[in-house]
């Protein structure tokens, strides 16, 4: 099987710069969600659509960076 329909994209959350790259498999969209400056990975998820898997790997990265203290140097 073959990715198609690739897509990435940037947006901030949280003061945290968040990129989502989505992809399908099959009938199946796959999305992660990866923090851009240390490149650490975050949430991946599954959908029926682009819009679905997207907004489940968003609303779980949401969650872990509202989690996440910044320490004022």
């Amino acid at each position: 099987m073959q990715a198609e329909e690739h897509a990435t994209r940037e947006l901030e959350v949280h003061g945290f710069k968040v990129r989502l790259t989505s992809y399908r498999l099959g009938e199946v969209y796959h999305c992660t969600a990866d923090n851009v400056d240390p490149g650490a990975w975050l949430a991946r998820s599954q959908g029926a659509s682009r819009e679905e898997a997207e907004q489940r790997a968003l609303d779980r990265a949401t969650e872990l960076l509202g989690r996440t203290r910044r320490q004022t140097v």
